[in-house]
C-alpha cells in the first residue's frame, strides 16, 4: 500500500488534538456532511443525501454520548442536540434542503461558540 501524506496528516490531526479541538472538528465534519447531503438533495441524489445526513447525524450522537452530566449546561446541550438530531431526521425522510439550511444555522452557531469559548480558555482576558 502506497503512503498517503494527506491521510497521514490526518491521522495525526486527530491523535494530537485536545478534546476542545476535537469537539471542534466534529462540529466542522456535521456541518460538512450536512452541506453535501443539501446539494445532493437538490440534485435529487438521494442516496448520497442519506449517507450524509446519516454521518452528521452519527456526529451528533457522538456530541450528545460524551456529554458530562456533572455540568449543568449538559442537559441544555443534550435538549440541543436531541432537536437537531430531530431535524435531520426529518430533513432525511423528506428529502427538504430547507431543513438542512436550519440545521446548518443551528451547528454553525454552536461550532462559532465553541470557537470562542476555546479562545476565552486560552487568553481569560477575552
Amino acid at each position: 500500500m502506497a503512503y498517503n501524506p494527506m491521510a497521514a496528516y490526518g491521522t495525526n490531526k486527530v491523535l494530537t488534538a485536545t478534546p476542545a479541538e476535537l469537539t471542534l472538528m466534529l462540529y466542522e465534519g456535521a456541518i460538512k456532511f450536512c452541506n453535501i447531503a443539501q446539494m445532493a438533495m437538490e440534485k435529487k441524489d438521494f442516496a448520497k443525501a442519506n449517507l450524509n445526513m446519516q454521518k452528521a447525524r452519527n456526529i451528533v450522537v457522538e456530541l450528545q454520548s460524551t456529554l458530562n452530566f456533572d455540568y449543568p449546561v449538559a442537559k441544555d446541550f443534550d435538549t440541543i442536540y436531541s432537536f437537531i438530531f430531530e431535524r435531520m431526521t426529518a430533513a432525511n425522510v423528506s428529502k427538504d434542503p430547507a431543513i438542512v439550511d436550519e440545521i446548518l444555522v443551528q451547528l454553525r452557531e454552536i461550532r462559532d461558540i465553541w470557537k470562542q469559548v476555546m479562545k476565552s480558555a486560552k487568553d481569560p482576558r477575552i
